[in-house]
């Protein structure tokens, strides 16, 4: 009976913290590894500024593809900010690709909750049909070669130690400077 109780108890997760490592482990698990040939990106950010993938190369990007009406695409952004500003000083960059909306409703949405990072638009859906997006939020994870690594369909929390480790892992090696040699 008690082992019930403690199966219950953590299942509701009601002990601090039980049930919170489990998710974020299982958040990082749903990253997908990416088959198939890196889709084409070139969109113009809500200043009018174009961005495409290529521009990118050397860096890994977070490749964030979400609207202002998709619950959980709002309530991701804060772990995506987190995720950037832990890596900052890093080569990684964070794009935001709204899916189907306005330029005044985008900025709109980023005066209310700054995000500290572009967001494009793709107002026909083009790009989204290209990277096959169909549900909201779709992130891609982009290689310092310009080739899509790795995505996860809906939500999941960037901030934990495990997201932070996994977009490490594809960040580029700093190479060693050559050692001079004496007298040379």
């Amino acid at each position: 009976m008690a082992r019930l109780a403690l199966v219950l108890v953590l299942a509701v997760g009601l002990l601090p913290g039980a049930a919170a490592d489990v998710g974020e482990a299982a958040d990082v698990d749903r990253l997908q590894p990416w088959s198939g040939p890196t889709p084409a990106l070139e969109l113009r950010d809500v200043g009018g500024h174009v961005h495409r993938l290529a521009d990118y190369r050397g860096r890994v990007v977070l490749l964030n593809f979400w609207a202002t009406w998709c619950d959980p695409c709002r309530e991701e952004m804060a772990s995506i900010r987190a995720l950037g500003e832990r890596l900052a000083g890093a080569p990684f960059t964070v794009l935001g690709v709204n899916y189907g909306e306005s330029a005044a409703r985008v900025e709109g949405f980023v005066k209310q909750v700054p995000v500290g990072f572009p967001m494009l638009l793709d107002r026909n859906q083009e790009v989204s049909r290209g990277w096959r997006v169909r549900v909201l939020p779709a992130t891609f994870l982009v290689g310092p070669d310009g080739r899509v690594r790795y995505h996860v369909i809906g939500e999941i929390d960037w901030a934990t130690p495990e997201a932070v480790a996994a977009v490490r892992r594809l960040l580029p090696r700093e190479r060693a400077a050559p050692v001079a040699k004496p007298g040379g």
